[in-house]
């Protein structure tokens, strides 16, 4: 037996020395996660089209984005993804090489290069007052091989080489008026070398301004006074003929501007569309000779004739959307017009001097769910025949993108989860039992069409054809992929609202869309022109054992920007993407609590807080009524009042006091409020716990065996605060004239629990709170480095508890009810460490049972998550700890925190633009599934501990079963052996 001890050992020892590595190799990237990448939604375009080769088309979004996408797939060529601020005003191509953008209020001029995305040169424009952005490329001016770049913003119009990006010259307009300039157009004649600039100031003067074009030197400025003033946007219908609305919005304004010489005519829109209603407002085109309308219902065009006046030339009823002209060969410019009709588009190509016959006409069939189109630009191709086609790029409610070519889709792009504004989880449905034959059938002929197409991929005579189909089959066989639960909680449901107003199913085993809707609650429309989605909640999570409904979700919206705009509820089913009902509020929405209650249906109860303080109850059945009433006395909440630094504390009182009675509506009553002194201190971040997080024990025992008790309350709000001039960005004060406060408040009473100062430190702050910790991250101005700081809060009142006996027979006070209004005993501890990185959000790992090591999940300021484990923020580590805090698990104490680079949870890829981080717990206690989101989308599972309750996936069960029958084999030789030595004996 000692032989067959010593071999299973060997042999254990082989199986570990063959798998040494806990690495994460290349070939298992994508196995356990998934990232997909987006742009947002498109405003400005560019085709580069000219050359043979790679067809592209760049663009701008409202992410901030600039991207160039390959026309014939979609797909993204290069992308750089801005600052937040960095908003993109305008762009255009030079030299047919180079992509100019104009951004951050017309105070930053790039050039980058077009194959590959690198930045050419940048240039910083100077000005003093906000106006308009302009951004022109002049073709037909050149010095040497040098395009004119003339970009206007901040008041000063600037001429710049496109090579290499030198403001050749300068000039402030502002200073040529009193009021705020706002220049509409910057252009130059054919073969000229004067370039003029026209525009209006605050105090409706109408200027045009004539440079030269080399020099900058100003060669005339012309002014006149329009006694109606001018309002909204305008259109050119010529080089010198200008089209405004007055200021009452009853007027077209005819301003022509020849020689310097300003005339102003005219024209009462009822005239011109005797129908109209509501108020009308200029569509910003570049059409020639062409304005156009925009109505409440319809869509209007005007032509110019006789210089100064205006007939209708065509009237289209909304929705509708149009492009800019588009100059496709001599002398001809055509413009593409869009119209839904029913589920399907009609794509329409006009000439804009000839609208009585179209160029091109093409209906295409539209998912409704994408909404209308909001913006099309057109491009021109060379056929094979050598006569001209049209591709149409258009963009759609949703902020999908897609690109239409020969009356069909060519492709799509959802860039609409590019703006994710709340992400919630679900589970899917239970697998069923029992099959039917249909589906036995149905199976065995798929089982029988797979095995012959894998033959065929074999054999290697599969077709192109035949290949998609085989590693489509294996995606749904695939165990990640299926639409029904696992035992390990792995596959669930990432439903996600967008900016668009449209949720999204997203499976977690590959990042597919499951379903996507857009919800009519949340479209523009008439009696709702600013519609915006707010959060999701949790609605109705059925028991699988007591009901057989689907569950479904609240998603909250206003009708309105401001928050005391009147609110909007749709309610959603989870599995089949329909809205059950919706409902337009005649309450605004300022704050949504769920409770912890339930009605017999399972539907969650929830309150919501108008701007005026009051309390309505969700669902509004008698069954909810009854049971929030019992629970009345107990509802307390809080709210933030950032732009007044207070802070304020509320409890129901009574029925509201309206002039209908609504039983269902509840007063509120003020219990407590903290006034920061604004001339010190201003809110600038807060931060509270996890409703749902669950902690796994309250007791801690620490070294020496000696129990500590952990404070642990939903109630807990961590305040931070700065001085007021530290509330700006990062070194542009003193560490004299800034500092950092933090509160931790009990949300019931308003008792501050902790009070601490960090002088010389200035904001942003990130926090995040857990169990009975707080870590937060700021930076230092003295040390010029950026810190974490920990929080830990323990329980006195229970400390008497030593007795390790009497926790495990119960006999304890640890489950007698507590009361805020009791003075806790609590006790902090606190420690600093500085820290290398700027953290653009945190988030920590939660499990099912709260029993795995926390980690924090940091998202830095490279678009990346990092995963810091919680015992490098112990406020307990020492320089040199004794040998019960080392068994315990506490590190030495260290000035930094350090940085693993395979602590990296994004691995070497970066989730551009990263706003936010959601961690939802597996069945499996050991593993944390891990959602980041900002323009990219990237999804992954991780273990804090390891995977201690599970196999890993690549662990190697041929090389168990080798062991398993090494070892059986192994105890048959040497039983065998043993008894033939034993016979041999026994024969001496």
């Amino acid at each position: 037996m000692a032989m067959v001890l010593r071999l299973s050992l060997l042999l254990t020892l082989l199986c570990y020395s063959l798998n040494p590595s806990f690495a994460l190799y290349e070939d298992q990237v994508g196995l356990m996660d998934w990232h997909q990448q987006y742009i947002g939604k498109v405003n400005h375009v560019v085709f580069h089209t000219q050359k043979a080769g790679r067809k592209r088309v760049v663009v701008s979004t409202e992410e901030n984005v600039i991207a160039s996408l390959d026309l014939r797939r979609g797909d993204i060529f290069w992308r750089h993804v801005l600052g937040a601020n960095e908003t993109i005003d305008e762009m255009d191509i030079a030299l047919g090489k180079y992509v100019i953008t104009l951004s951050s209020g017309g105070t930053i001029l790039r050039a980058w290069n077009l194959p590959d995305g690198q930045m050419v040169w940048e240039s910083l424009l100077q000005g003093s007052i906000p106006s308009k952005k302009f951004l022109s490329v002049m073709m037909n001016f050149k010095k040497g091989k040098d395009n004119l770049i003339f970009a206007f913003g901040r008041g000063c119009l600037h001429a710049v080489s496109s090579i290499d990006g030198e403001v050749l010259w300068r000039k402030e307009l502002s200073e040529l008026t009193t009021e705020s300039l706002e220049i509409q157009r910057v252009f130059q004649p054919a073969d000229s070398d004067i370039v003029y600039a026209v525009g209006f100031d605050g105090s409706s003067q109408f200027h045009t301004y004539q440079f030269n074009a080399k020099t900058g030197e100003l060669l005339k400025h012309s002014v006149a006074a329009f006694l109606g003033g001018f309002s909204g946007e305008s259109s050119f219908v010529s080089d010198d003929i200008l089209v405004m609305l007055d200021a009452t919005g009853s007027h077209l304004v005819l301003i022509s501007y020849q020689d310097g010489e300003i005339n102003f005519h005219q024209t009462y829109i009822s005239d011109l569309v005797p129908d109209c209603s509501g108020v009308a407002r200029i569509l910003p085109t570049q059409l020639t000779g062409i304005v156009a309308l925009k109505t409440d219902s319809s869509a209007v065009f005007l032509r110019l004739i006789g210089g100064n006046k205006l007939e209708v030339v065509e009237k289209i009823n909304y929705p509708t959307a149009f492009s800019d002209a588009l100059s496709y060969s001599e002398g001809q410019k055509a413009f593409a017009l869009i119209q839904h009709v029913g589920s399907r588009i009609q794509l329409t190509l006009k000439l804009d001097n000839d609208w009585n016959s179209n160029l091109l006409e093409e209906s295409i069939e539209m998912d409704p769910q994408k909404g209308n189109v909001q913006k099309v630009f057109i491009n021109n191709y060379i056929r094979t025949d050598r006569t001209y086609g049209f591709r149409a790029l258009i963009v759609l409610e949703d902020h999908s993108l897609m690109l239409l070519q020969q009356g069909e889709i060519v492709w799509s792009r959802e860039d609409g989860l590019a703006s994710v504004i709340d992400v919630t989880t679900e589970e899917l449905p239970l697998e069923k039992e029992g099959v039917s034959v249909a589906k036995v059938e149905h199976n065995l002929f798929e089982w029988l069409k797979g095995h012959i197409l894998k033959l065929k991929g074999t054999l290697m005579l599969a077709s192109p054809g035949d290949i998609v189909a085989i590693q489509a089959m294996r995606m749904k066989s695939s165990e990640k992929s299926k639409m029904t639960r696992d035992h390990n909680g792995f596959r669930k449901l990432l439903i996600v609202l967008t900016r668009a107003g449209k949720l999204f199913a997203l499976h977690t085993g590959d990042g597919r869309v499951v379903w996507s809707l857009l919800l009519p609650s949340l479209r523009r429309s008439e009696a709702c022109q600013y519609p915006t989605g707010i959060n999701i909640y949790q609605w109705q999570v059925p028991h699988h054992h007591a009901m057989n409904e689907n569950p479904s979700i609240l998603v909250v919206g206003r009708c309105g920007l401001g928050s005391d705009a009147p609110g909007v509820l749709s309610f959603v089913d989870l599995y089949t993407g329909k809205e059950l009902s919706s409902f337009n509020l005649a309450h605004s929405i300022a704050q949504v609590i769920p409770l912890p209650f339930t009605d017999s249906t399972e539907q969650r109860l929830h309150l919501l807080i108008d701007a005026g303080g009051r309390a309505h109850l969700y669902p509004r059945t008698l069954e909810v009524l009854k049971i929030f009433q019992s629970e009345l006395p107990n509802t307390y909440w809080y709210s933030v009042e950032a732009e007044k630094d207070i802070i304020r504390g509320h409890a129901l009182h009574s029925n509201c006091f309206l002039e209908e009675t609504d039983e269902y509506c509840f007063s509120t009553r003020e219990l407590w409020s903290i006034v920061f002194p604004s001339e010190s201190e201003k809110i600038i971040s807060t931060a509270t716990r996890k409703l749902n997080e669950v902690v796994h024990t309250q007791a801690k025992v620490i070294a020496d065996h000696d129990v500590t008790f952990k404070y642990i309350s939903r109630n807990l709000l961590f305040v931070a605060t700065v001085a007021p001039k530290g509330d700006c960005s990062v070194g542009s004060v003193t560490p004299e004239e800034s500092w950092l406060v933090v509160y931790l408040i009990d949300t019931i009473t308003g008792r501050i629990l902790h009070r601490m100062t960090h002088l010389g430190s200035q904001g942003p702050v990130q926090a995040i709170i857990s169990e009975n910790w707080v870590v937060y991250h700021y930076f230092n101005l003295r040390a010029h480095r950026f810190e974490m700081s920990v929080i830990e809060i323990y329980d006195q009142s229970r400390a008497d508890i030593k007795d390790v006996w009497k926790i495990l027979l119960g006999k304890h006070n640890l489950t007698s009810p507590v009361s805020s209004y009791s003075r806790p005993e609590v006790v902090m501890k606190s420690q600093s460490y500085f820290f290398t990185h700027s953290v653009k959000t945190m988030a920590v790992t939660s499990t099912a049972k709260g029993i795995t090591s926390k980690q924090l999940l940091i998202g830095t300021i490279g678009d990346q998550v990092l995963a810091l484990d919680k015992r490098y923020l112990d406020p307990r580590r020492t320089i040199n700890p004794t040998q019960a805090e080392k068994e315990e698990g506490i590190i030495p104490l260290t000035d930094a925190l350090p940085i693993i680079p395979q602590s990296y949870v994004t691995h070497s890829l970066q989730v551009e633009g990263l706003r936010g981080i959601l961690t939802v717990p597996a069945k499996l206690e050991s593993t944390t599934l891990v959602f980041a989101y900002g323009v990219d989308l990237f999804f992954t599972r991780i273990a804090p501990s390891r995977t201690y309750d599970s196999l890993t996936e690549d662990f190697s069960y041929a090389l168990l079963l080798i062991t398993i029958v090494a070892l059986i084999a192994a105890i048959f030789v040497t039983w065998v052996l043993s008894e033939k030595k034993e016979l041999r004996e026994k024969w001496r």
